[in-house]
């Protein structure tokens, strides 16, 4: 696997009020809601207390559209682009994904295999990197986008997953949410203790530059294991990933 041919998706909101908050511009969205107000959501979800359960504060916000045909159009439409995206780029297997590119390449994900089960079609991704994301949405009953919450629809991604966030961020209930619906035994997290940004200081980035160089192998090594449809000995490949890794952790007298 060669992180040059993940299919990276970002998020950056262009709306007033939002200009400094998500870095400088040029901003960009993968949804298209110029037909409603989905920041209001978000605006919302900013002054949420932390106290409150991740999957209790998703779904505060899940009926936010019900009904509202535009919301389902855009979304199957920008589902539609990214498949193409991928389908226009045979070496990609992985997406690394931030703030709604982060919900985009989870719900692309849950959608892979329900188009693997439904026609056969190949899966292409095998690994996801998601900053600072939200819980995979998808399509039910053919009028409702709706959010994955482990306590409703339980762990819906199976293909090893690195969760990268900031105990300040004021989006954390969705970063935990998604990293809840994922393989508790392939999904690793990594707390950088800042807000909803992706990281650029130099101790973040040297951090998880080697855990990245540590975890990549061991993917590869898990896909193929998965591709040669045989099982790990008892020892072998089962918490092959490390755990969990935050700054402090990593600064830590045993590491």
């Amino acid at each position: 696997m060669n992180l040059s041919h993940a299919l990276v998706l970002e998020c950056w909101p262009n709306k007033a009020g939002w200009e400094d908050y998500f870095g400088a511009r040029p901003l960009f969205r993968f949804v298209d809601t110029r037909h409603g107000d989905n920041f209001e959501n978000l605006r919302r979800l900013r002054h949420m207390p932390h106290s409150i359960n991740a999957e209790d504060a998703i779904r505060l916000f899940q009926e936010t559209g019900q009904g509202e045909e535009w919301h389902q159009h855009v979304w199957s439409q920008a589902m539609d682009e990214v498949f193409d995206t991928i389908d226009a780029h045979p070496d990609v297997d992985a997406v690394i994904g931030y703030s709604e590119g982060a919900m985009i390449g989870a719900s692309v994900i849950v959608e892979e295999m329900m188009r693997h089960e439904k026609t056969g079609r190949p899966r292409r991704i095998k690994f996801g990197i998601f900053i600072s994301g939200s819980p995979p949405l998808k399509m039910e009953g053919g009028d409702r986008v709706v959010c994955q919450l482990e306590d409703e629809a339980g762990k819906v991604i199976d293909i090893p997953s690195f969760h990268i966030f900031g105990c300040d961020d004021a989006f954390l209930g969705g970063a935990i949410a998604l990293y809840n619906v994922c393989e508790d035994e392939h999904s690793r997290m990594f707390d950088h203790g800042l807000g909803h940004i992706v990281p650029r200081d130099a101790e973040n980035v040297g951090m998880l530059a080697d855990i990245l160089e540590e975890i990549i192998p061991k993917v590869e090594k898990l896909n193929r294991q998965k591709e040669n449809d045989s099982q790990p000995g008892e020892d072998e490949g089962k918490n092959d990933l490390p755990r969990r890794t935050s700054l402090h952790e990593a600064q830590g007298p045993n590491e």
